[in-house]
């Protein structure tokens, strides 16, 4: 086992969490924090298909890793040997003649394309700048994401039985998470709400050995097939945020209560709703709303947004600026301008804009706007307990891990 894992790495409770399957443990715990290495740009992606694609393949058969830069379409062919000293390229090439597959298919769905091997050559791809906390907007297309403003917050938890209601999650399967806590850096009662976060650079895509844990191109979401998933949980062990359930047994609501269009997406995989039994889930930004499946006056919204009675959540498209979070970024920070305005002595923002665990290099598509908790904030009983919201919390007397719970996620009821 690496000694350089990521901080917070909690590998006893990985350990356990893998045990429980029954595939390969510590291959899945070297894959995971190696993954998250490569998110934060400490390996590069060549490097790392390189390092457990043998490993893979003896395990599960098949590698259907999500690794977008070696997916990249290559017109330009080939680069020189110089630039590979290790033989990565003609390594792969090797096999794509051993599995009776072109040359070119195996560079586009997971060989060495010439951009991450010259990274590989140059010891380590580095991560590019992301948005941060203030400007989220980059890029072309749709990028589905929220701004969750936490200064609103009242922890009613609202939005978690909203989305335990409209996924038909089974009791304790909490795909947004709102921690109360305490801080010594702050004084007042806190609160952090946690959904997926979508992350632009995703540690768990790079684990899934079948490819069921992917980002959809089109617009962003990273989600999972239900109809691929082997449940091995290596998504799960390498989230540094702990949002992913594992569904044990059959699910509370069946599947005949759910109509079709809100679990098949719009390329026709099964990657919304709850997950059936045997298959991980976690929260999916209601990617039934935004095909339209239930109706266009849904798209872009989700149903803890809706839910919402603070005005805390704003979900919308990140790559457009009059969108519902960019337009509450901006109201924000002309409230913040003025305020600086007022009090001309003050020389910064009193409140943060923030993503969660930014130094892990993930690029989350959610920002927060209110305090960011530190590594040693404590959760602690909210305002409104979850059995009242007919919920279930597995999560108490645990520590919040710089700004979010970094794998230490309790089990579904």
């Amino acid at each position: 086992m690496p000694d350089d894992r990521p901080e917070s790495f909690d590998e006893d409770r990985m350990e356990q969490l893998l045990a429980d399957t029954e595939y390969d443990t510590e291959l899945g715990l070297e894959m995971a924090q190696d993954a998250q290495r490569v998110a934060s740009g400490e390996l590069s992606e060549a490097e790392f298909f390189d390092r457990y694609h043998g490993d893979v393949l003896d395990e599960f058969g098949q590698d259907a890793r999500e690794l977008p830069e070696l997916r990249d379409d290559l017109d330009g062919e080939v680069v020189a040997d110089a630039d590979d000293p290790d033989g990565i390229r003609d390594r792969l090439l090797d096999l794509a003649d051993d599995e009776d597959v072109s040359r070119r298919e195996l560079m586009k769905k997971g060989g060495a394309a010439a951009a991450a091997l010259s990274a590989f050559a140059g010891g380590g791809a580095a991560a590019e700048d992301g948005p941060g906390g203030d400007t989220p907007t980059q890029g072309d297309g749709t990028r589905w994401g929220m701004v969750i403003n936490l200064n609103n917050c009242d922890g009613c938890l609202a939005c978690m039985a909203a989305c335990s209601q409209e996924h038909g999650l089974s009791r304790g399967a909490n795909w947004m998470y709102v921690f109360t806590y305490q801080d010594e850096n702050h004084d007042d009662e806190n609160f952090l709400v946690r959904p997926c976060q979508h992350c632009t650079d995703s540690p768990c895509t790079k684990v899934c050995p079948v490819g069921a844990r992917h980002t959809r191109e089109e617009d962003g979401l990273v989600l999972t097939d239900y109809d691929i998933c082997i449940g091995c949980r290596y998504c799960e062990v390498s989230c540094p945020y702990g949002v992913n359930y594992f569904q044990w047994g059959e699910p509370d609501v069946p599947d005949s209560e759910i109509p079709d269009e809100n679990q098949i997406d719009d390329r026709g995989k099964w990657v919304g709703a709850r997950p059936p039994k045997g298959v991980m889930g976690k929260c999916t930004f209601c990617v039934d709303r935004q095909d339209g499946a239930m109706g266009e006056e849904k798209v872009g919204t989700t149903a803890c947004e809706e839910a919402c009675a603070m005005d805390a959540i704003h979900f919308g498209d990140l790559n457009d600026e009059e969108s519902a979070p960019n337009q509450h970024l901006d109201q924000y920070r002309d409230a913040q301008d003025n305020d600086l305005d007022e009090f001309p002595n003050r020389t910064e923002h009193t409140v943060s804009t923030f993503q969660l665990m930014e130094e892990r290099g993930t690029d989350p598509n959610v920002h927060y706007i209110g305090n960011e908790p530190s590594q040693d904030a404590e959760q602690v009983e909210g305002p409104v307990t979850y059995e009242d919201m007919g919920l279930a919390d597995n999560r108490k007397e645990e520590v919040l891990d710089n700004g979010a719970m970094a794998n230490k996620e309790g089990e579904q009821a």
